[in-house]
């Protein structure tokens, strides 16, 4: 599942990766441009608009029903959706328009209605992840959330502004009720906590990283990686020319992550230190998606599949994310 535009249209659907090349089986027309996209136990797959976003989707390939719901003049969504795990409700991260205040919207799973709010207790929150065990104090379940830390209004939109108030973290909130069990920060400020994903080898959270600092060599060998292991976040050491961009994160087999330096234009294999253990030329380097044992990357015009390359259509461009349509 991924979305992409193509010839000035943007695109959510079902993508085949073959030996040698690329196809689309499925596809669905969007008003705007997609970001986050997550799988519900049904096969349907819901899709959040790009932030500062106003539409959230439900899609179901196999009939092509779409099931669209527009968000309140006063809220944004973030980018990312998530169901939870019991299937009583659906997560997004948004933005209050009046205040920059980070929220996660609590929704209906059968008709994408706000039900509730929590308070991310920080600004511009955007991914989520369910706790798949309990690290430290934070039992198994819990909602973890990456609060990006830019400030970010309905005048600004993408706009990074004031970013001397820039206060990014990791916070794990009650999956039931919204409550703060805990709240985490790096040393650095400046980097903006976006996209998580889980190593079941290491038994932790890996966290990619976006460098907003003012200076620019301090920006070209940022780290890219933080982990998270219930107790303290950690940055990577520095990354020499990664270029201060992290996209997306996905588990490495073995142990450690994936993640893609978009501005270097490589996928960097990092090791449980968040050491840069492998470094491959992708252009563009953007979505990742695992399963046990596998590992996909898309960047410009190619796609990356346990070191074998499939070739794109030109005009096809891949958005930041993507999801395994098989467990």
């Amino acid at each position: 599942m991924a979305s992409w535009a193509e010839r000035g249209r943007y695109f959510a659907g079902v993508l085949r990766v073959d030996e040698d090349h690329v196809s689309a089986l499925a596809q669905l027309s969007l008003p705007t441009r997609a970001h986050g996209l997550a799988l519900e136990a049904d096969g349907a797959v819901l899709v959040a608009a790009r932030r500062p976003g106003d539409w959230l989707l439900r899609w179901r390939p196999d009939s092509g029903a779409a099931q669209w719901h527009w968000v309140n003049d006063d809220r944004r969504l973030n980018g990312h959706v998530l169901p939870s795990c019991d299937g009583r409700a659906v997560w997004t991260t948004e933005t209050n328009q009046a205040d920059a205040a980070g929220l996660i919207g609590v929704r209906d799973p059968r008709t994408l209605e706000k039900t509730g709010e929590w308070a991310t207790q920080g600004m511009d929150p955007h991914e989520m992840l369910v706790l798949p065990e309990a690290l430290g104090r934070v039992p198994a379940g819990a909602l973890i959330v990456a609060n990006g830390g830019i400030p970010t209004q309905s005048e600004t939109g993408r706009s990074h502004r004031d970013l001397s108030r820039m206060d990014p973290s990791l916070v794990a909130l009650d999956p039931a009720s919204g409550a703060l069990l805990g709240q985490w920060r790096l040393d650095d400020p400046r980097l903006s906590v976006r996209h998580l994903a889980w190593d079941p080898v290491g038994r932790r959270v890996g966290i990619a990283l976006q460098a907003e600092h003012d200076d620019e060599a301090a920006r070209r060998d940022a780290p890219l990686l933080a982990t998270w292991d219930g107790d303290a976040l950690r940055a990577a050491p520095p990354m020499a020319h990664a270029r201060g961009y992290g996209a997306d994160i996905c588990a490495r087999a073995g142990g450690g992550f994936w993640l893609s330096a978009t501005r270097a234009n490589a996928l960097l294999g990092l090791d449980a230190r968040g050491a840069i253990a492998e470094r491959v030329n992708l252009p563009s380097a953007g979505a990742l998606a695992a399963r046990p044992g596998h590992a996909w990357a898309a960047g410009a015009a190619v796609t990356w599949h346990d070191g074998e390359r499939q070739t794109l259509s030109s005009a096809l461009q891949l958005d930041n994310h993507w999801v395994s349509a098989r467990a």
